[in-house]
């Protein structure tokens, strides 16, 4: 476990620790909508676990690296950025994965296009993040997040 991780859950016990202080009765009834709210939306995680582990299947690094290798920068930016679109990935296994791409020969600017969207995007999550948040909420942030994937692989191309 990183470190960050650490904080994270050493916080957020701390913090519960420090709530059933406070209010015993209100903590218990937060946990209970959290925990009624989590089985709500269990079978739409599952769902999108399920088409994740089948999208990486079908369309496995090698081939992604091959697409993404052959083209122009321009063109590979926009092919990654659409391809991270429809296959979002958790960050723990998509910097590893782009580290493949990188090391199989794909520019940096395209990798971190799909990077950005992969992690950013999700096409994938849309009907969920629909029923919790909206469309029109759900389809200006993916929006946004698309726009700004591609800012960001630029500025990373003329950093790096």
């Amino acid at each position: 476990m990183d470190v960050f991780t650490l904080v994270v859950w050493v916080g957020t016990i701390a913090f519960l620790v420090f709530s059933f202080a406070k209010d015993k009765m209100k903590t218990k009834q937060a946990l209970k909508m959290a925990f009624g709210m989590g089985k709500g939306m269990l079978a739409s995680i599952l769902s999108i676990i399920f088409a994740i582990g089948l999208i990486l299947t079908i369309i496995p690094p090698e081939e992604i690296a091959k697409f993404l290798g052959g083209q122009s920068v321009l063109l590979a930016t926009i092919g990654g950025a659409l391809l991270g679109t429809i296959t979002l990935v958790p960050a723990f296994i998509a910097f590893p994965l782009v580290g493949t791409l990188v090391g199989a020969g794909v520019s940096v600017i395209p990798s971190v296009a799909f990077l950005t969207t992969l992690t950013m995007v999700g096409v994938v999550t849309f009907p969920l993040e629909k029923k919790e948040f909206g469309a029109k909420f759900t389809a200006v942030r993916n929006s946004l997040s698309f726009l700004f994937a591609i800012v960001i692989a630029l500025v990373m191309g003329v950093i790096i």
